[in-house]
């Protein structure tokens, strides 16, 4: 891949973009979650800062804004704010997304969070999809406990979805991902995602099967080992973050 993108960090191919933002905060939470020192609850939040500055940076030419005339206390001004009809819908890949989108709503004025349950294989590396209903329930998993929202049937027209999946190795979850998002309406342009770290193997697979998508990645590595785990990487996302 060749950089040849004007954004800072970018490296895009046939269309396809992936980028590496230049900040030295990203860098210091990717140094914080690689140290294998760092205990389960300090891992959660590096976590979670790593993904709102994600969050931020591929949501800057991206969000849909209104401009309307409001009354500040000197008087009338024109401003551009950013549209609250027009939710970003957030799709965290259970469990290790969770910790990576766990800021995003902080940052962003109207969001909407869709859960997505997959596991890797340990073996055959393939995905599986082992939970996603179109209901709202609550659940117990792993320490979090919120009202969970399973993917609905179909994606509203135009809308803009962050898919959260931290570790994007070999790039079977995250293909498998994105095709659940396309059953349901969502096109290639309407979807961006955020991981922690990423490899050739993964950005190889997605730029092959879904021209045009854009990812934005805390660090790029080159390495995945026989078991599918990228090195120097972080470790298994999932189980540091949760201390399982």
């Amino acid at each position: 891949m060749e950089n040849n993108n004007h954004e800072p960090g970018a490296i895009s191919m046939d269309g396809f973009k992936v980028v590496v933002p230049a900040h030295p905060l990203i860098s210091h939470w990717v140094s914080v979650l690689r140290d294998q020192s760092t205990p389960s609850h300090a891992f959660r939040s590096a976590m979670g800062e790593l993904g709102r500055l994600l969050v931020y940076e591929a949501t800057r030419d991206w969000l849909p804004t209104v401009t309307q005339e409001i009354q500040s206390p000197m008087g009338a001004a024109i401003v551009e704010s950013v549209n609250q009809m027009e939710p970003i819908m957030i799709v965290p890949i259970l469990r290790a997304g969770l910790a990576l989108a766990d800021l995003a709503t902080s940052i962003l004025p109207s969001t909407k969070t869709f859960h997505l349950g997959m596991a890797r294989d340990e073996v055959t590396l393939q995905p599986s999809v082992y939970l996603n209903k179109s209901y709202i329930t609550e659940v117990k998993l792993m320490n979090y406990k919120s009202p969970l929202l399973w993917l609905p049937d179909r994606f509203p027209k135009g809308c803009h979805i962050l898919l959260v999946d931290p570790m994007l190795a070999t790039g079977g979850t995250v293909s498998a991902a994105v095709d659940l998002l396309k059953e349901r309406g969502a096109e290639i342009s309407q979807i961006r995602i955020i991981s922690a770290v990423a490899a050739p193997p993964a950005l190889k697979k997605l730029n092959q099967r879904f021209p045009g998508i854009c990812v934005y990645t805390g660090a790029m590595d080159q390495i995945v080992n026989e078991k599918g785990f990228i090195v120097p990487g972080l470790g298994d996302a999932g189980d540091r973050s949760y201390g399982t």
